[in-house]
């Protein structure tokens, strides 16, 4: 969504923490488009637009874009600095990441939820922005707009992207581990790694603290879901996300 006021970008605190970066400053950014997105390694929704994220960064950052993703943790795992810089290995996260653990500039930016992102121009004046999920051909057209380029934008990751894809939406998110019917496209949990968990009678083994699937299907599914959590191991959430009608 182009933005309909001139909004300048607030400053990072100093005292934040980066991954890939010494630091930056944000005053320091201008003369080239910056897009800033908040996420949460912990959050399926951020991993959903995580492979935007990193396409955008490796097709655009030579010729001028800078990348920024803030991490804001909404789970227990996300406050510990040493999970999430395991994460943003894990992930393949290149591009810098800001540790926002108490949140300072979540709140210069009055932000809604997780995920959110933000375009600034290079006067770094928001030019476009958008929460959550969705809506990334228009911002990859944003982008090239600001950088004067015109080519093929990325084709979509999920085919719950397509704007065109009529989707159901799902089972809302369940407090630690849940079971119970559900409808959805998929199941995933926020768990404490690592360990085992039993899903319907069979056994997985997750290798890291973050979100990690549980079951996929291929349209939108009424199901019934037995999560059994192995020793040691804590489920903080067990979200559901949206599949094809």
């Amino acid at each position: 969504m182009r933005s309909p006021a001139e909004i300048h970008a607030p400053p990072i605190p100093h005292d934040l923490p980066w991954v890939n970066v010494a630091s930056l400053r944000m005053d320091k950014q201008a003369g080239r488009p910056v897009l800033v997105e908040f996420f949460d390694f912990c959050r399926v929704n951020s991993l959903r637009t995580l492979p935007y994220l990193k396409a955008w960064h490796a097709r655009y950052a030579e010729a001028g874009l800078r990348v920024i993703s803030v991490h804001c943790p909404g789970y227990g795992p996300g406050r510990d600095e040493d999970e999430v810089r395991a994460a943003v290995r894990r992930l393949g996260i290149e591009h810098p990441v800001c540790l926002d653990t108490s949140f300072a500039l979540w709140d210069l930016y009055a932000t809604p939820g997780w995920p959110a992102r933000y375009l600034f121009d290079q006067r770094l004046v928001l030019f476009d922005y958008h929460h959550g999920e969705g809506a990334y051909a228009e911002t990859e057209r944003a982008i090239q707009e600001l950088l004067g380029i015109e080519r093929d934008v990325l084709a979509h990751v999920h085919p719950e992207d397509d704007p065109e894809a009529q989707i159901v939406v799902p089972t809302p998110e369940q407090p630690g581990a849940y079971s119970g019917p559900y409808e959805a496209g998929g199941v995933w949990a926020v768990l404490d790694g690592p360990g085992t968990v039993t899903v319907n009678g069979e056994s997985h083994a997750i290798p890291a603290a973050g979100c990690h699937p549980l079951l996929q299907h291929e349209r939108h599914t009424a199901g019934v879901l037995d999560f059994a959590l192995g020793e040691g191991m804590t489920c903080h959430a067990t979200a559901f996300t949206p599949g094809l009608a």
